[in-house]
């Protein structure tokens, strides 16, 4: 009994600690009266959440303190924030009601309450409805961004903290977060949070890989900040002696950024030459923010050879998200490219901590790149009947888009993605022009529709009012906005088209005796392969379907009546656990599939062909059964992030006796005999069947992709040793497909 009274002691005295750690964060935003309310939403968090315990085995409590320190020192949030986060688990967990926040603490402080209490379902890992609920959580973004910064500083402590958690859990969380929270932080400038959201996904979607950069960072790093302090120490001298006042420092990449350049450009680590950037924050008065950035450009270049196609000015046209830089890339005295990133301190906090710091310094004006984002998503938001996928699809390219920005022919400056086509332009304008488009005069010079616009073009639109949006158009327009304002458009000319097929289909059933009921329709429309009678009715009208489909129904009907007492009996329960059936087929006995890890019926993905060895998990498809995929699959994120509720746990069982089929991605110099030297390799010393080889040869450089059949991952990674000790090979990479 007296170690437990002990260690509540020193629980207590740990939740005290952290509270006033808490407050220390709070201390630059504080005013008369903000302590007391920190201090009642803190005694009602500790009181509401008293017998409560994570999967830690720690005190509830400490959750609401982290998210409310996140909130304060890394968003830099106010104290509504801060007494908020403190209590934004308390009317979800506890009998705690809204009136009563709202009396306590006013409307504001409920109103935000109520937001992240409606939008918490998007954080159930075990939740079908990530889509819809993500969906939700941006019209509180309309409303009151708080909502969506405090969640992020949930998610963040979330992940943080998610070792204690379920390996499946941790999976669909972890790649919930990179799919839609980390291009979210990134939208709203919260760089750092960002990189770290992509780092803690990474770590638990592809453990091996994390590791494996983080020790390799590890093992350079002393090499590294010598190598820095070589390269800052001129440019801090020379500062010094003109008189600005500046920091100069080294700032690590993160491993998730590092990991995305060896697989984009299919180079080892080795030949990641910047694992860091120089980055030099000048303390300069509003007035003369650009022109000091540009001196110590100028200062920086004398120095050291700039790159002139590597100049990013986001100072004089800032991102969407309010972020200014200017960015350069120059040789180093060691020969080697350095990204140095230059910027004032009101520009760097404004990086940091996002909108909360963009806020701080707006003036009046309400004509920032952030506001028009915001409008943008209240547009967005505005067409209620669109699929909620769609939607999530959508709003993710938005988000994570580099701008381009463009002219009008009056000299309006638009803000667009990159890769944006004059239709895209037509509609960010206006809907109706968009809708009504036929073609673009892009710098006086007429161009298609889906011409893609480059910075700086002046753009005029040209339309027609016989004009109306084609399904094509949804191959090349790349806006949400536009999307979305083309299938409304879609799905009207559909319904309206489909009246007239309905009308049509009763007469043909008619003239073949067969009764126009919703039964009858719906085994029509199934029988023809048709996802609802909508479609049947659109396809009637547009004379797809004819009177030769409409009778083998007919016939089809009347054989399956005959044949209706030899049924096998088989069948197909609509749960997850039912839908396949166990089998004992020798092919099928390498993997253990769900909770209770059964032998069933299973495909291997060809996006990433999985082999033995691999981390992987189960995707129950709508048709064709479940398909197995590696964590680190190009789209596992998204399969998890919004269909958390198909994923199957998988794991490999017996593997003897089985080959598997992956790819290898091989670069080198060209060489007589070359290929012949890595067939010996493959074939004769590893006895590893090719199914396929493709190799093209490019002023001396060899480039092949190679599919072979191998039994695990020990093999491959002992096949690709090999392989890379090949004279002029200098490079293997396991290949996967995109698709």
């Amino acid at each position: 009994m007296k170690d437990y009274v002990i260690d509540i002691e020193a629980e207590n005295k740990e939740i005290r600690k952290r509270y006033r750690a808490l407050l220390r964060a709070c201390k630059p935003t504080l005013q008369r009266g903000d302590k007391q309310e920190i201090r009642k939403a803190f005694d009602l968090a500790l009181d509401s959440h008293k017998e409560m315990r994570r999967k830690s085995g720690e005190p509830y409590i400490f959750h609401p303190i982290a998210v409310a320190q996140i909130a304060a020192e890394e968003i830099g949030l106010g104290t509504t924030s801060i007494v908020c986060a403190l209590l934004h688990d308390v009317v979800e967990d506890t009998n705690v009601t809204l009136d009563e926040i709202e009396e306590m603490f006013g409307k504001k402080v409920r109103r935000i309450i109520d937001g992240l209490t409606k939008i918490s379902g998007i954080f159930d890992p075990n939740s079908s409805m990530q889509a819809e609920n993500f969906r939700k959580m941006l019209l509180t973004l309309a409303d009151d961004v708080r909502v969506i910064l405090i969640k992020l500083a949930d998610r963040l402590h979330n992940m943080r903290t998610m070792e204690f958690m379920a390996r499946d859990k941790q999976l669909k969380i972890a790649s919930e977060t990179s799919y839609l929270y980390a291009p979210l932080a990134h939208r709203l400038g919260l760089y750092a949070i960002k990189s770290e959201l992509e780092d803690l996904s990474m770590k638990y979607t592809d453990p091996d890989t994390y590791k494996f950069i983080a020790r390799k960072l590890n093992e350079k790093k002393a090499e590294r900040e010598r190598f820095i302090g070589d390269f800052i120490d001129p440019i801090k001298e020379i500062l010094q002696e003109q008189g600005i006042k500046a920091s100069v420092f080294g700032r690590p990449k993160s491993i998730h950024s590092i990991w995305n350049k060896m697989r984009k450009k299919s180079i080892p680590f080795e030949e990641v030459y910047d694992l860091f950037a120089i980055r030099i924050v000048i303390d300069a008065v509003d007035e003369k923010e650009k022109t000091e950035c540009w001196k110590v450009y100028s200062i920086v270049t004398d120095l050291y050879r700039p790159n002139p196609d590597r100049l990013r000015d986001w100072i004089s046209s800032p991102k969407g998200n309010g972020y200014e830089s200017l960015h350069t890339t120059v040789m180093g005295p060691r020969g080697q490219w350095v990204e140095v990133q230059i910027r004032t301190k009101r520009m760097n906090e404004i990086a940091e901590k996002g909108f909360a710091a963009h806020w701080k310094y707006k003036e009046s004006n309400s004509d920032s790149g952030l506001d028009q984002w915001i409008k943008k998503v209240r547009d967005v938001l505005s067409s209620p009947d669109q699929n909620a996928m769609d939607f999530v699809d959508d709003f993710k390219m938005n988000l994570f888009s580099d701008e381009i920005f463009i002219f009008t022919p009056k000299g309006t400056l638009i803000q667009l993605p990159n890769n944006a086509t004059a239709l895209d332009f037509a509609f960010e304008i206006h809907s109706d022009i968009g809708a009504s488009c036929i073609g673009a005069k892009v710098n006086h010079k007429l161009v298609p529709l889906s011409h893609i616009l480059q910075n700086g073009d002046q753009v005029e639109i040209i339309t027609s009012s016989k004009q109306s949006p084609k399904e094509d158009w949804l191959n090349f327009v790349v806006t949400a906005k536009a999307k979305s304002k083309i299938r409304s458009s879609l799905k009207e000319e559909k319904r309206r088209v489909a009246e007239d097929g309905k009308e049509i289909l009763e007469r043909k059933l008619k003239s073949l005796k067969v009764t126009y009921n919703t039964d009858n329709i719906n085994k029509i429309a199934n029988f023809l392969k048709y996802p609802s009678s909508q479609d049947l009715f659109y396809n009637v009208a547009k004379g797809i379907v004819d009177m030769r489909q409409l009778r083998e129904y007919v016939a089809h009907e009347k054989a399956a009546e005959v044949n209706v007492n030899n049924s096998s009996g088989n069948q197909f329960n609509s749960h997850i656990g039912g839908l396949v059936e166990k089998i004992n087929k020798k092919e099928f006995d390498t993997i253990l599939i769900g909770d209770d890890m059964q032998k069933v019926d299973y495909t291997l993905a060809p996006c990433c062909n999985p082999i033995p060895g691999d981390d992987i998990f189960g995707f129950l498809t709508v048709n064709d059964g479940i398909k197995i995929h590696r964590t680190s699959c190009p789209n596992a994120s998204k399969l998890m992030a919004n269909y958390g509720y198909r994923i199957l746990k998988a794991r490999w069982a017996s593997t003897k006796d089985s080959a598997f089929l992956t790819g290898l991605h091989i670069v080198g110099i060209d060489d007589v005999g070359l290929v012949n030297k890595l067939t010996t390799v493959i074939s004769q010393e590893f006895t590893v069947n090719i199914r396929s080889l493709s190799i093209s040869s490019n002023d001396g450089i060899f480039d092949g992709n190679i599919m072979v059949y191998v039994n695990d991952t020990a093999q491959l990674e002992s096949l690709m040793r090999n392989l890379k000790q090949v004279r002029g090979i200098t490079g293997v990479n396991r290949y996967e497909s995109e698709n």
